[in-house]
C-alpha cells in the first residue's frame, strides 16, 4: 500500500515537496502506532515484577494466618514466591523480547519507507537509474553494500571466464 501510494502521489504530477511532505508525515504516523504498541509491552515489563511482588505478599499473608499449622508453612510459602517468579518470567522472556522485536522491526520499516521515499523522488525528479541506485545504496550499511559490489564483481569476471573459455575452445 505505501508503495502504490507513492507510485500514484507521483503519477498525479504532485511537486515533489508536497510529495515528501505527506509521505513523511503518513511514515510519521506509522512509527507513532507502533511506538504505542511497543510502549504496552514496556510497560508490561515494568510492571510485572510489581504484580509478582503484590503475589508473593498476599501469599504471605496466607501462610502467615496459618502460622500455627507448621504443615501448610511449605506449601504456601511456596505459592508465596512463586508470584515473584511469574512476574520475573513474565517480564524478562515475554514482555521485553516483543518489545525489542516491535522496535527492530519498527527501525527496519522505517527504514524501507524511507528509501522508499528517496527512490520516488528520484525517479519523479527523472535521476540516472545508476545515480539513484548509488544514492539508496547510501542508505544500507557498508557490508550490505560491499556485498552487493562483490556479487556484481564476481558477475562480471564469471563472464568475462566464460568468454576466455569460449574463445579458447
Amino acid at each position: 500500500p505505501f508503495i502504490k501510494r507513492c507510485i500514484l502521489l507521483i503519477v498525479d504530477a504532485i511537486e515533489p515537496e508536497r510529495v515528501r511532505s505527506i509521505l513523511e508525515s503518513e511514515l510519521l504516523y506509522i512509527e507513532e502506532r507502533h511506538k504505542n504498541i511497543q510502549m504496552f509491552f514496556e510497560k508490561g515489563a515494568a510492571y510485572s515484577p510489581a504484580f509478582g511482588m503484590i503475589g508473593t505478599l498476599i501469599g504471605l499473608i496466607n501462610m502467615l494466618k496459618d502460622l500455627d499449622d507448621p504443615d501448610s508453612l511449605g506449601p504456601n510459602m511456596a505459592i508465596a514466591l512463586i508470584t515473584t517468579f511469574y512476574g520475573s518470567i513474565m517480564a524478562n522472556m515475554f514482555f521485553m523480547p516483543i518489545a525489542g522485536k516491535l522496535k527492530i522491526r519498527n527501525d527496519e520499516e522505517r527504514l524501507c519507507k524511507e528509501i522508499l521515499i528517496e527512490g520516488i523522488l528520484a525517479v519523479q525528479a527523472g535521476e540516472n537509474p545508476r545515480n539513484i541506485q548509488d544514492k539508496l545504496y547510501s542508505f544500507l550499511p557498508p557490508k550490505f553494500r560491499v556485498e552487493e559490489n562483490a556479487e556484481e564483481v564476481k558477475g562480471k569476471k564469471d563472464k568475462k571466464q566464460k568468454k576466455q573459455k569460449t574463445s579458447a575452445a
